[in-house]
């Protein structure tokens, strides 16, 4: 069987799995999803959550399939909404767990099956960019290159992810950079939605100010030690 058909079987076994699950999870969440967007509505859903118990972690779970596996859905609300539900260490637990299995099962699917896995779900040609870069190909700077991008605010870590298996890394520290590297995003949303389901709207604000000064500081100090400039231009291979 040629890896053409297996990706397709692939595709369609995610599909029978993840779909009855996801129908499943926004029928039962419908009444609440819509009002998302109002205070009551976020409210609404963490007391939904709690009282669904295992199968509320079920549906998050399979939402944050959805975001990382197919890129349906955004990331970031998907974090808040983990904090709103179980608070800003609970949140962010439940998200490094899940990103975890889920980085886990894309890299492999993308080391075992190749660039034409990969092709699925992006352009060739950018994907052919990044693979024959120089600076992807180094097996001793590939994964400072990946823990600067993933710790970089607005990189497209769904991209990242899924071309970790066709680069000159080690599994684990790939599955652990695109795990943990995501923190100063995770942290700051859980903590932003721990907040909201309590109300606490300014206290939001000054979360997300202190994380864009922090991020800027970061960028700033990456630019000055970074002296041979690889993260950035590691960043314009990736545009």
């Amino acid at each position: 069987m040629n890896k053409d058909k297996k990706i397709k079987i692939i595709k369609i076994i995610a599909t029978i799995l993840i779909l009855p699950i996801f129908i499943g999870a926004i029928i039962y969440l419908f009444p609440i999803i819509k009002d998302l967007s109002t205070q009551e509505g976020q409210i609404a859903f963490k007391q939904k959550v709690e009282e669904s118990s295992v199968w509320g972690i079920l549906a998050l779970f399979t939402l944050q399939l959805l975001q990382m596996f197919l890129m349906i859905l955004p990331g970031e609300p998907l974090e808040i909404l983990a904090g709103m539900c179980y608070g800003a260490i609970g949140g962010t637990i439940f998200i490094f767990v899940t990103v975890f299995i889920i980085t886990t099962g894309i890299f492999w699917l993308s080391r075992k099956l190749g660039k034409k896995f990969v092709y699925q779900f992006f352009k060739k040609e950018r994907i052919d960019k990044i693979e024959n870069s120089k600076l992807f190909k180094n097996p001793k700077l590939v994964e400072y290159i990946m823990l600067m991008l993933f710790l970089i605010p607005g990189t497209p870590k769904d991209l990242l992810t899924y071309i970790g298996g066709l680069l000159p890394v080690k599994p684990l520290s790939f599955i652990l950079i695109a795990t943990f590297g995501r923190f100063p995003s995770v942290i700051s949303s859980t903590i932003v939605g721990a907040n909201l389901s309590q109300g606490n709207w300014k206290l939001s604000l000054v979360v997300y100010g202190i994380t864009f000064v922090l991020t800027a500081t970061f960028i700033v100090i990456l630019n000055i030690f970074d002296r041979r400039k690889i993260a950035k231009k590691a960043m314009n291979v990736i545009k």
